[in-house]
């Protein structure tokens, strides 16, 4: 069921050094790729069907073929690769793991992907508040050098490339990627316009290419696999390994690295179930921006077209799971919260909409609101969903809608009746009911 890939050496304890990454075959796919021709490697990722792991699962061979290539696309301006390492969506906790234990695989894929798509210069663009991570990758990166896998004339290939470890100031806006790109450039992190897009006017308005950390860090074993055995894992449309982080009020939590098509039942066993005595009351299937599911979703296929169909999306695999002592009006408040308090403030649909859905959420929950309320929060979603300037707002209407759909009568109840947990016992992430 489970197929470590990515995680198979985690255990070991020096699974983060280069000696530890090169005793299991690190670095071959470097120099198996080096010796293909580039547009060879965009087709053969295309064929494995890895999709991005970052949220959206656009395909990413199809993302790196936007570049323009040939002399033309080549000469006319330089090639970027920018990593999305600032992981910082509520839930949502698997690069931050990943980077820790298995940081050479990140920069063996960055490198490939950058030979891939012809950029000599590369970013890893991490959240500033993971400190130990940026010393882990930068310190991964330094090693890669010292042996010859970066920097001028990479075995011998001809082919050139400066990696940069870039550290983040902290602001969930900036996993946005042109949120991003404004922010490497130096300026303060707000989404951009688009078109135009960055695979042509990315990075100093250069043909860019931008990936999630996974979706780099899975190149490497598709160059020494084949396409054939990428795409074997996974389900028809969403081909692969992925890792899902499961989290919550489960006995183990953790990364579980397992094929697309997994369901959270099967994930559930794995982790030893609901703790004791506590039975599933709603889940995020891939972080706190994604619609709500319940127990009644328990063998849905996760898997980008599963989730969808179930009226959610897979987005990170970051599955929350909560039991039935937790507030789901509380909760909603919470993450409301963080989404007000992350808000750039370009535009006005989100600036102003998720600064009065908490209004009326903490009316919600200290028993002060109407019935109407309910009515004005979701009006005030649907006057955000599609009309901000990026998918922060669209993201934050999410919980909020599907909390109402599937768990009105209880928002009704706070409003009659007050919160029917305890306030001290039954908090979002712990504590039983009395």
């Amino acid at each position: 069921m489970l197929t470590p890939v990515l995680s198979a050496h985690w255990d070991e304890a020096d699974s983060f050094s280069i000696d530890g990454y090169t005793r299991h075959r690190g670095y071959e796919a470097l120099t198996k790729a080096l010796a293909t021709d580039p547009d060879a490697l965009i087709s053969l990722v295309k064929d494995s069907g890895l999709r991005g792991r970052g949220g959206a699962g656009f395909p990413t061979g199809m993302k790196w073929g936007f570049i323009p290539q040939g002399p033309e696309g080549q000469g006319a301006k330089p090639h970027y690769l920018v990593v999305n390492a600032d992981e910082s969506e509520p839930g949502t906790c698997k690069d931050v793991p990943f980077m820790l234990a298995n940081p050479h695989a990140l920069v063996e894929g960055v490198i490939i992907a950058s030979y891939a798509i012809r950029a000599n210069h590369a970013f890893i663009y991490i959240r500033g508040e993971v400190t130990h991570v940026v010393r882990r990758v930068q310190e991964a990166v330094q090693q890669a050098y010292a042996a010859g896998h970066l920097g001028k004339d990479i075995h011998g290939s001809g082919f050139d490339l400066e990696l940069v470890v870039h550290a983040g100031a902290g602001a969930y806006i900036c996993g946005e990627e042109t949120a991003l790109l404004d922010s490497l450039e130096g300026y303060r992190g707000q989404p951009r316009l688009r078109p135009p897009f960055p695979a042509t006017h990315g990075l100093y308005a250069c043909p860019t290419v931008v990936n999630n950390v996974e979706s780099i860090a899975s190149v490497p074993s598709i160059v020494l696999g084949g396409a054939e055995w990428f795409s074997s894992m996974g389900t028809e449309k969403s081909k692969g390994y992925t890792l899902y982080s499961l989290s919550g009020h489960v006995k183990k939590p953790g990364q579980y690295e397992a094929p697309l098509g997994i369901t959270l039942r099967q994930l559930l066993d794995l982790a030893g179930g609901m703790r004791e005595g506590r039975t599933l009351k709603f889940w995020t299937p891939g972080g706190s921006s994604t619609p709500l599911l319940t127990a009644d979703h328990l063998d849905v296929p996760l898997d980008y077209e599963g989730v969808g169909e179930a009226g959610s999306m897979l987005g990170t695999k970051a599955l929350q799971c909560f039991d039935d002592t937790t507030c789901v009006v509380r909760a909603v408040l919470r993450w409301t919260e963080f989404y007000a308090h992350e808000s750039c403030g370009k535009c006005t649909p989100c600036r102003e909409g998720t600064y009065w859905m908490v209004q009326i959420l903490e009316r919600m929950e200290g028993g002060t609101a109407t019935e109407a309320d309910i009515e004005i929060l979701l009006d005030t979603c649907d006057n955000i969903f599609g009309r901000s300037f990026c998918a922060l707002g669209d993201g934050a209407t999410s919980p909020i809608v599907s909390g109402i759909k599937l768990f009105r009568d209880e928002f009704i109840q706070h409003i009659n009746g007050g919160c029917p947990f305890d306030p001290v016992a039954s908090t979002v992430f712990g504590g039983v009911k009395a």
